[in-house]
C-alpha cells in the first residue's frame, strides 16, 4: 500500500482508494530529436489521432517503427536511474466471480484480458488454418498481432497485418467477445473490413458462443470461433501464464 513513488488516492465521493502497486522497469537504449511527423510513425499518428480522448489513450508501434527508430539519433551511453522498492511482491490472480474480485491482488476476467491472451496464443493454434483458408502464402512469423487498432468506426481488438509489406499489405481483423456475440458485432466487423477496403483479407470474430442464426450473417471474409477454457474451474482463481496454459 505504500510503495514508491506514489501514494494511495482515495476520492471523497465514491469513497474509493486506488493504490499502484505495478512497476515498469526499463532503461533507455537511444536518445532521440526527430519530429512526430514524419512516415515512418504513421501508425503511432493514426492511432493518437482517432482516439481523441482520455478513455482510450495507449498507443503503440508496429516492427517497421521499432525498425526506423533503432537507427534514429545515437546509442545512449550514461547511467540509468535505479527505482529502488522495499515492498512485498506478488502475482495478480484472475477470478471469474465478480464478488471474489479484489484489486489489486484478485481482478475479474474481463475481456480485455482475454484480447490478450488471444494475441499470445492465435499464432499457435488457428492462426495457419486461417492462412490457409483464405489462401495466403506466408510463413507465420511474417505477420504481427497488435492490440486495438483505431480505426473512424471504433476500435479493432486486434489487429494482424504483415511486417515488413511490400506494396500493399495484408490485414486481419480479430474482434473478441467474452460472453455470446450478438448480431450487431458481426456488423461491427464487416463495418471495419469495408473501411479498410481491398487489403483487408478476413475479419475473425471469437467468442465464448454464437446466436442460432450465426451461419445467416457470416459471408465469405467473415470466420466465426468460438474459445474455451480446458479444465479451468469458474470457482477458482488463476494466474495469467495459467489461463494462457489452458
Amino acid at each position: 500500500e505504500n510503495l514508491p513513488p506514489w501514494s494511495p488516492i482515495t476520492f471523497r465521493e465514491s469513497g474509493k482508494t486506488y493504490y499502484f502497486p505495478f512497476r515498469l522497469i526499463l532503461s533507455q537504449e537511444r536518445i532521440l530529436d526527430e519530429p512526430m511527423v514524419r512516415p515512418e510513425f504513421s501508425y503511432i499518428a493514426e492511432n493518437l489521432l482517432l482516439r481523441g480522448g482520455y478513455r482510450k489513450t495507449h498507443f503503440q508501434a508496429d516492427a517497421i517503427t521499432f525498425y526506423n527508430v533503432s537507427n534514429m539519433g545515437v546509442s545512449y551511453q550514461g547511467e540509468n536511474n535505479v527505482l529502488t522498492i522495499d515492498g512485498k511482491t506478488f502475482e495478480p490472480k484472475i477470478v471469474f466471480q465478480k464478488k471474489k474480485e479484489k484489486i489489486p491482488e484478485r481482478f475479474c476476467f474481463r475481456e480485455l484480458i482475454l484480447q490478450s491472451l488471444i494475441k499470445k496464443k492465435i499464432r499457435d493454434t488457428i492462426f495457419r488454418k486461417v492462412m490457409e483458408y483464405f489462401n495466403l502464402n506466408y510463413d507465420i512469423a511474417d505477420f504481427e498481432f497488435l492490440s486495438e487498432k483505431a480505426l473512424p468506426e471504433g476500435y479493432v481488438d486486434i489487429f494482424v497485418k504483415l511486417k515488413h509489406p511490400v506494396g500493399s499489405n495484408k490485414y486481419i481483423l480479430i474482434e473478441v467477445k467474452a460472453g455470446k456475440a450478438q448480431n450487431k458485432d458481426i456488423e461491427q466487423l464487416r463495418r471495419y473490413i469495408n473501411e479498410l477496403k481491398s487489403e483487408t483479407v478476413a475479419g475473425l470474430l471469437i467468442a465464448q458462443n454464437f446466436p442460432k442464426n450465426v451461419k445467416n450473417c457470416i459471408n465469405e471474409s467473415i470466420i466465426p470461433v468460438k474459445y474455451f477454457f480446458d479444465g479451468v474451474d469458474r470457482e477458482g482463481e488463476y494466474s495469467y501464464s495459467q489461463l494462457l496454459e489452458n
